[in-house]
């Protein structure tokens, strides 16, 4: 079964494929999705294992409803309500939320700095 991950917009896409790897399959909306957009996505997401991450501001919460309707199994990811949507949270929370939501095994985490330093380079 493909896993799908739903988002707002194609800068939101680009900040998850930082840290995804394998093949995750990454669906924008554009904004908030008319009728005929959602059914357009419920056809092509039917048989997929469906994750719904939208910003939590009041258009993301609107989509977010939208498409708990179309995907009532959907498991959902929330981003902090300090960050500025999903493109604006940090690569290190995001890959936290993802694993949280069962999707570990797709989750690239990225390198933590400290760690990769060398004595000489201080």
């Amino acid at each position: 079964m493909r896993v799908s991950i739903i988002v707002e917009g194609k800068n939101d896409r680009s900040k998850l494929q930082q840290v995804l790897q394998g093949e995750i399959h990454v669906v924008c909306t554009y904004g908030t999705p008319g009728s005929k957009q959602l059914q357009s996505i419920a056809y092509e997401l039917r048989h997929d294992e469906v994750f719904i991450f939208t910003d939590n501001d009041s258009s993301g919460k609107k989509i977010r409803a939208l498409l708990s309707e179309l995907f009532p199994e959907a498991v959902h990811i929330y981003t902090k309500r300090g960050y500025k949507g999903v493109e604006g949270t940090p690569l290190d929370y995001l890959a936290l939320q993802l694993e949280k939501a069962g999707l570990e095994e797709f989750v690239n985490f990225p390198a933590n700095p400290a760690s990769i330093w060398k004595k000489d380079e201080f």
